[in-house]
């Protein structure tokens, strides 16, 4: 019988598998670092103290914590498919990623889900997916299909089904939509993301009575001390466009640690590879104040805790062998990393291949009514709404400009910091077009076209003038997704993400690079270098749950009001 077998190891009547030996080992229990060896037999944990084993590692003194948890990640948003994902991210220290795969259901619905599924099974990252709650995120867009309660309940069973993911209709929750309830319940006994910016309140209690426990939204520390006082699980949040450890971190302390947890929602590779994945909100957290122990217990065991994770967020006996091994307690620079007892990357590098899974549904996926575009913006006053981009952060506010206009049709001021921005229908074929005004982004002569942009990822565009817009265009339909830069009628550079339009089987080298060039590019068009992520920025630009004035195909969108509005200021 095993259990005898593992009795007998950890008593230390009988060899380990393998001993880490010399280990500084962050207790997440106790919040001390004791000083001892791990005895390791099938991927488990079976001790620590004094041991010997059939093989023997020396990690000299270095300290040794449980692998890291990223609580709530969109893989996509790497534009990587999760095989790529997991050779980046598990070099960092990172070893389960708590996944809401609802960029690719908008686009492929349950078969996009499926599809995560699947290939994330390829790889010794633990990838556990939080069903889409939202897709599409509202009526007032056109996404690529509708996921159901019934289409819920059908996959809640699934293996790596974890529970809901992130509710981000809250008036439909707040304001009893019954289908919105009807998914709640369809998750009955299962974890339910929240999706709450600025909730407070009487509305703040009627979201979490619905039975969601977290939220990952917060952008100031009252915002987070509220949550958490009425139960929530806060995530401190370290994307590409979106970046709140540092100001979150101020209101950390002994009396809510236990509460808090960590993610990254969307991070660029490039952004991962210098910066790094969870290890980098971790050392954040700790510049800011923060105890380091405290600070690693919030990407381990706090998210353990929350999600329900049987065996994993700690080192303990019986506990899965996930380790990060690392020689500062301040920097977190990942040395080694073991899954299941395995060494699976060292020094930066991932020590393990992973097969590419091909599936045709979730290929081919842009289908745009070309012969019948036009990117006019007619207008019956000169005096409009514009959006304005906010500093490392996806939220934007509305402003009133004037801009020029001829014969009844905007026309680009140099003059201006302001841009058209459109987003296509591309799913359906519908020739659905929406058009807006935005401030702030900087481009000169040129226009970029995406089709990431969230969440139900139309053809996103933003340009000065409308000949490049077409161009730009015309480019993602031939690569049949992806991003494409366009300046004086001419393609300067284009990224195929030939799944979906938003993930590559491609290298995570080739990307890299190629994302690498592409911003230095548009660094070069004018993009300001206020806007911290320029690809990000543009793709949650129609995003019509996040405050303040989002567009999507359908027009312009007022979050607050949470309705289509006229672009004419009234």
């Amino acid at each position: 019988m095993k259990s005898i077998q593992y009795a007998k190891i950890a008593h230390g009547d009988m060899k380990a598998d393998l001993v880490l030996k010399n280990c500084q080992i962050v207790n997440v229990f106790s919040g001390e670092i004791e000083q001892g060896d791990i005895a390791i037999t099938d991927g488990i944990i079976m001790g620590i103290g004094a041991y010997k084993g059939e093989v023997e590692f020396d990690v000299k003194n270095k300290f040794v914590a449980p692998g890291f948890i990223d609580g709530h990640v969109h893989i996509e948003s790497s534009m990587l498919t999760p095989p790529q994902f997991a050779k980046i991210v598990m070099p960092k220290g990172t070893t389960t990623v708590i996944a809401d795969p609802h960029e690719i259901a908008n686009i492929s619905g349950i078969e996009g889900i499926k599809y995560m599924l699947e290939s994330s099974r390829r790889v010794p990252l633990d990838v556990l997916v939080m069903v889409p709650s939202c897709v599409p995120a509202t009526s007032f867009e056109t996404s690529g299909y509708t996921i159901s309660s019934s289409d819920i309940e059908q996959i809640r069973d699934y293996e790596g089904v974890l529970g809901l993911g992130e509710v981000m209709n809250y008036p439909g929750v707040i304001y009893g939509d019954k289908e919105v309830h009807n998914k709640l319940d369809a998750m009955k006994g299962k974890i339910k993301d929240g999706h709450a910016p600025n909730m407070e309140g009487h509305d703040l209690n009627a979201y979490i009575v619905s039975g969601i426990k977290t939220d990952h939204e917060c952008t100031t520390v009252s915002e987070m001390e509220e949550k958490i006082k009425r139960g929530m699980y806060i995530l401190l949040r370290e994307g590409s466009a979106t970046r709140n450890v540092s100001v979150l971190s101020k209101g950390v302390n002994p009396k809510n640690s236990r509460r808090l947890l960590f993610c990254t929602d969307d991070k660029h590779p490039e952004d991962i590879k210098n910066e790094g994945h969870i290890n980098y909100n971790i050392r954040l957290a700790i510049q800011n104040g923060v105890d380091p122990i405290t600070a690693i217990q919030m990407a381990t065991i706090n998210t353990a805790t929350c999600y329900q994770l049987d065996r994993i967020g700690a080192i303990a006996p019986s506990y899965y062998a996930d380790l990060v091994v690392f020689q500062s307690l301040e920097e977190i620079d990942v040395d080694l990393v073991f899954k299941r007892g395995y060494l699976v990357a060292k020094k930066n590098r991932a020590l393990f291949e992973s097969k590419i899974i091909h599936n045709p549904k979730v290929l081919n996926t842009v289908n745009i009514d070309k012969e019948n575009i036009s990117f006019d913006l007619r207008l019956t006053s000169n005096k409009v709404k514009v959006i304005q981009l906010i500093v490392n952060n996806v939220t934007t506010t509305k402003v009133i400009r004037e801009v020029k206009t001829k014969s009844g049709i905007y026309v680009h001021d140099q003059a201006q910091d302001i841009l058209k921005l459109a987003v296509v229908e591309r799913h359906h074929k519908t020739g659905n077009i929406g058009l807006g005004l935005v401030e702030g982004y900087g481009l000169q002569n040129g226009a970029i076209a995406m089709t990431i942009a969230h969440d139900s990822h139309n053809l996103i565009i933003i340009g000065d003038n409308d000949i490049d817009m077409m161009v730009a265009l015309q480019e993602i339909d031939r690569i049949q997704g992806g991003i494409a830069l366009v300046s004086k009628g001419v393609v300067l550079d284009s990224l195929q993400l030939e799944c979906g339009g938003i993930m590559t089987n491609q290298d995570v080298k080739v990307v890299e690079s190629k994302i690498k060039h592409m911003e230095e590019l548009v660094r070069k068009m004018g993009v300001s270098d206020r806007v911290d992520d320029p690809f990000l920025s543009l793709a949650f630009l129609s995003l019509p749950v996040i405050p303040e004035l989002k567009l999507t195909d359908k027009g312009l969108f007022d979050v607050t009001k949470f309705e289509l509005v006229n672009i004419e200021e009234e």
